[in-house]
């Protein structure tokens, strides 16, 4: 697979590295390293564990500064759902770090690009991978405020999306089901159609990178659309 120029990832994260090995091994997943028998260069696991760590401070001083009122469990509450394994995995969607992961044949072939799993570890591997190369935290901190921890309550919202509504359905006796209805785009950047449904009854649809973001995005045009039917009926009282 021949892959898009890196000094375009760049661009996107807003950083330009001195070391460009630090990029190269924070992309580069533990199958293309043992598929290809590459000695010189290491994959993105100790990047990662790097990147974890700053991540976690990054995230849990800005959270201290920004709630003053909330007490230690709420804040490690909304750090674990901002910085969870979907939402890191959403956020580099956006980057379309995908596109730039070097992966052997066999996780390639298994959907490793469009893995969660992967993904997260990935974001959290540049981030590392940034921490070293400018040397501090200043410059990996304006990247997290910049693709993680920009809209915290509406990241928490859209995460909460699916839950919110199934709760909202099973009050009035019902359950919530998801179907998907459309797999378009390349392998590497594929994009997925999913439907909300109660019984028969379409709520609505929701497009994403992944089908759990899809049906994170289904579910939330769902409450959207309850919400402003609740909305009209209440303007009609009045």
């Amino acid at each position: 697979m021949e892959y898009p120029s890196i000094r375009r990832l760049e661009e996107r994260m807003g950083y330009h590295f001195r070391n460009h090995y630090l990029l190269e091994c924070a992309l580069t997943h533990t199958s293309f390293t043992n598929e290809q028998k590459i000695h010189t260069l290491e994959s993105y696991e100790r990047l990662e564990f790097l990147g974890d760590a700053v991540l976690e401070m990054v995230s849990s001083a800005f959270l201290y500064r920004r709630y003053p009122d909330k007490r230690e469990g709420e804040m490690t509450k909304l750090r674990s759902s901002l910085v969870c394994e979907p939402a890191l995995a959403h956020c580099a969607r956006e980057l379309q770090l995908e596109e730039y992961i070097r992966l052997g044949r066999g996780e390639e072939r298994n959907g490793g690009r469009q893995n969660d799993s992967i993904l997260s570890d990935i974001l959290e591997a540049t981030i590392g991978a940034m921490y070293l190369d400018s040397g501090g935290v200043e410059e990996p901190q304006k990247y997290i405020m910049k693709y993680i921890l920009s809209d915290p309550e509406g990241e928490v919202m859209f995460r909460d999306s699916k839950s919110a509504l199934q709760e909202y359905v099973q009050k009035n006796g019902g359950d919530v089901r998801y179907e998907l209805q459309e797999e378009s785009g390349p392998n590497h950047r594929m994009t997925f159609r999913v439907a909300a449904f109660v019984g028969d009854r379409e709520l609505a649809q929701g497009e994403g990178r992944s089908k759990k973001e899809a049906e994170q995005r289904a579910a939330a045009a769902a409450l959207k659309r309850i919400a402003e039917k609740t909305d009209k009926k209440t303007n009609q009282c009045i």
